[in-house]
């Protein structure tokens, strides 16, 4: 009985809804999954990106990895997105995330739990052209996951990639053919666009 009101209430916790700022599904509230560590990028962050992204959304493939709550997918597409594909290793924020990607009816997603960096060891298929990366803070995941993006095929020449990580990450280590475009601070975290040469 204890657990009961813990899951009612938990859509009224900090943290525990997503909503979409722009594009076909702008206002839209979504339940977030309860869990340590989860943090959906601000909707101040957001609109700051989108405003960046603005030309190069529609009609984008979109890789979204770390993907969490999916705030970043979810906004893309409600702009126009071509498609998304969502990494996320945790079962109850993946399993959320397909329920409301079928919420909104969005047939042009695909959410993958998975580890994003045992995911990105296979060759793609086909190259990305925006891609989100939202690592777990202070757990080194970056760099290694820019590295098999670069290495196996998931970026092309114009790709455009999105990075969040704790403000304390200095230098950003990316690979030398990727550039800052643009770039903000925001309390405790720093938040980069790159583009790939």
């Amino acid at each position: 009985m204890a657990r009961r009101p813990a899951v009612k209430q938990r859509p009224n916790k900090g943290g525990g809804q997503l909503r979409i700022i722009g594009g076909q599904w702008r206002s839209r509230k979504l339940p977030v999954a309860d869990l340590s560590g989860l943090r959906p990028t601000s909707d101040r962050v957001r609109e700051t990106l989108f405003n960046w992204l603005a030309p190069y959304v529609l009609g984008a493939r979109v890789l979204d990895c770390f993907s969490g709550t999916g705030a970043l997918s979810l906004e893309s597409l409600s702009r126009g997105a071509k498609e998304a594909t969502l990494l996320e290793a945790a079962s109850e924020a993946s399993k959320l995330l397909k329920e409301n990607l079928k919420t909104l009816q969005a047939e042009n997603a695909t959410v993958v739990r998975t580890d994003s960096l045992k995911w990105l060891q296979q060759p793609a298929d086909q190259a990305f052209d925006l891609i989100f990366l939202d690592p777990p803070f202070r757990q080194g995941l970056l760099e290694e996951t820019c590295r098999l993006l670069n290495t196996h095929d998931y970026i092309h020449s114009g790709t455009l990639v999105y990075i969040e990580v704790e403000k304390e990450l200095s230098p950003l280590p990316i690979p030398s053919n990727w550039s800052v475009i643009k770039t903000k601070t925001a309390g405790q975290l720093s938040y980069y666009l790159l583009s790939i040469e």
